[in-house]
């Protein structure tokens, strides 16, 4: 049995990036929005060119997991603050985003990418870490709480003309 590679994404990998935020995106989340709502957020941040834009960009962390050649998962960190007047700390990074692909959910890749990002956070010197979830993904509120984050403050998230209501999780490191 093939064991889970994590790696840093490259330039080269901007395509597969695409390919699976989109995905997991539609298939989590894509049917409470119209198709026009969706496909602004879908052009913006799961674009070919958005992830080629954010892997340029020296503020921006991305690790993939894969297994047998196959993305399953990425997550993104930004090394500035998404939310500096909710901040705790006095160098706080945001996770931007951290997916799987749907039918590996459950496989311990998730663990993995967090994992990841929480010794690349104390790497950086982050003593906070942020990040945005969606107010009706109690799962992923579930996972998030497990490694220590707790809900700071309420958000929103702005998916095309519609604006969800979003909880701002943190974890002082």
């Amino acid at each position: 049995m093939s064991q889970l590679i994590l790696r840093p994404a490259k330039l080269a990998d901007a395509s597969a990036l695409s390919q699976l935020g989109t995905s997991s995106f539609i298939d989590k989340f894509g049917h409470l929005y119209r198709p026009q709502d969706l496909a602004v957020l879908l052009e913006g941040s799961h674009s070919e060119a958005a992830a080629s834009r954010d892997l340029a960009n020296p503020d921006y962390r991305c690790q993939l997991a894969e297994k047998d050649g196959q993305l399953l998962g990425y997550c993104r960190l930004v090394l500035r603050c998404g939310w500096p007047e909710h901040a705790r700390g006095n160098s706080v990074i945001e996770l931007k985003q951290l997916y799987t692909d749907s039918a590996s959910t459950g496989q311990g890749i998730g663990a993995a990418l967090m994992d990841w990002a929480l010794a690349l956070a104390h790497a950086e010197g982050a003593d906070e870490i942020q990040l945005s979830v969606y107010s009706e993904n109690p799962g992923a509120q579930k996972f998030y709480a497990r490694y220590g984050f707790d809900h700071v403050a309420d958000t929103t998230f702005l998916v095309g003309e519609q604006v969800d209501h979003e909880f701002l999780f943190a974890k002082l490191l």
